[in-house]
């Protein structure tokens, strides 16, 4: 570990835990890159990862974003272009596109939006796309008629949430840079929303424990 991480490891308390207001100032204090880290939230919930009605997959509107600026492409039919491109995709097409990337393998975008009728068309990249996590999908509200409110949502800080194999969810709710109150608004739309996705096959208590960090910076315990 370096050093820096070692002297940011000794402002946490080992056992503790804290108040989200601290450990969001924590989590600033200690990051130990010289970059604009990232501030992150691990949470971990009390499911039965084995059963499918029990993972979780959501979709949140950080009210500040994540301060991270994604790159959107737009599948559109012509009709659609102008729309797309006014709304901020920054890549729009539809067949020639299409053919760009089954040919390339190349997708020089974050996330991806369709319309419902380019669908078809993108079956010849979907593995492309599928294992790069691309793949417009109804369900995230990426695959719609209204192009440009996907579009606008997505820059504007929509994230898709889901648990990971061990039934963690992981999500950035900023940056250091960002003054806490923002963080703070930003972490608790990102709990309301997974408290309200809680399966109604989960009778225990839903959430297990939430970390506080900064990109590669130690972890901080928040108190229920």
């Amino acid at each position: 570990m370096s050093k820096r991480y070692n002297e940011a490891v000794k402002l946490i308390e080992k056992d503790k835990t804290y108040p989200v207001e601290e450990a969001i100032k924590l989590a600033k204090q200690t990051s130990t890159v010289k970059f604009d880290a990232s501030i992150e939230v691990h949470i971990r919930l009390n499911i039965d990862t084995k059963q499918t009605d029990q993972k979780i997959r959501t979709q949140i509107q950080l009210p500040h974003g994540t301060g991270k600026s994604i790159k959107i492409a737009a599948f559109v039919t012509p009709a659609k272009e102008k729309e797309a491109k006014d709304a901020g995709a920054d890549i729009v097409g539809g067949e020639e596109l299409i053919k760009e990337i089954k040919e390339t393998g190349k997708t020089d975008f974050d996330m991806a939006v369709a319309e419902p009728a380019m669908m078809k068309n993108l079956a010849v990249i979907a593995k492309t796309l599928g294992q790069r996590g691309l793949m417009p999908n109804p369900k995230t509200g990426t695959v719609t008629p209204d192009i440009a409110k996907a579009v606008k949502e997505l820059k504007g800080g929509k994230v898709d949430v889901k648990t990971d194999d061990t039934g963690v969810i992981h999500q950035a709710i900023g940056k250091v840079s960002f003054d806490d109150t923002k963080l703070l608004e930003n972490f608790k739309a990102l709990k309301d929303t997974i408290l309200k996705a809680k399966p109604a096959s989960v009778k225990k208590e839903f959430i297990s424990s939430i970390t506080v960090s900064s990109s590669m910076g130690p972890g901080i315990r928040l108190a229920k």
